[in-house]
């Protein structure tokens, strides 16, 4: 059983997800109708990163049905940094955090989709990255995205990135804190 934030949040990035086009609406599709089909298993599991506290002024600065219903459930989360982040490298150790919403380890464990969301601070450069499934984002605050396929892309607060399957990608935050969700049907 969800939690009535846990859905009304579903139901903001499903509406959030009406804005893409193309091959992107048919993975945000695919991924709102596993959602839709069955709940998974709650994990109650929670953990916090320094990095964190830039979430709250990332909300701040684009109130709207998204953000507020995403102010409801991450304090639920269990945030972690990439697997492959090192402490050497202070800026992006210190400056990210990632958290599933639904997926291995998210508040729902699933194994059909991820939805996800990335944090950064001021001024930092999530590193080129690739993997299987294709992934759309959804900024909920300002940011920019690469990919081998198109340069340095800020989408707006009201579009969206397609990365197709395997393609390498980054992102980086400007002056300001960084939020974006991710989803990738498995």
């Amino acid at each position: 059983m969800r939690t009535q934030a846990l859905q009304g949040f579903l139901t903001a990035v499903e509406a959030g997800l009406q804005a893409t086009q193309g091959v992107a609406a048919e993975v945000a599709a695919t991924a709102v109708a596993r959602w839709r089909g069955a709940a998974g298993v709650a994990q109650p599991k929670t953990e916090r990163l320094p990095v964190c506290d830039w979430i709250a002024p990332a909300l701040a600065a684009n109130p709207c049905a998204l953000t507020q219903s995403f102010a409801q459930i991450e304090q639920h989360l269990c945030w972690t940094r990439r697997s492959t982040a090192r402490p050497e490298d202070t800026v992006f150790w210190n400056g990210h955090a990632n958290a599933l919403v639904l997926g291995p380890g998210g508040l729902e464990e699933r194994d059909d989709v991820w939805l996800g969301v990335t944090v950064m601070a001021p001024n930092v450069l999530y590193p080129d990255h690739n993997h299987p499934p294709a992934e759309v984002y959804l900024p909920m605050s300002a940011g920019e995205w690469w990919n081998a396929d198109m340069n340095w892309t800020d989408p707006g607060l009201q579009g969206f990135i397609y990365n197709p399957p395997g393609i390498l990608h980054a992102m980086r935050s400007g002056p300001a804190p960084f939020l974006a969700l991710w989803v990738l049907p498995i």
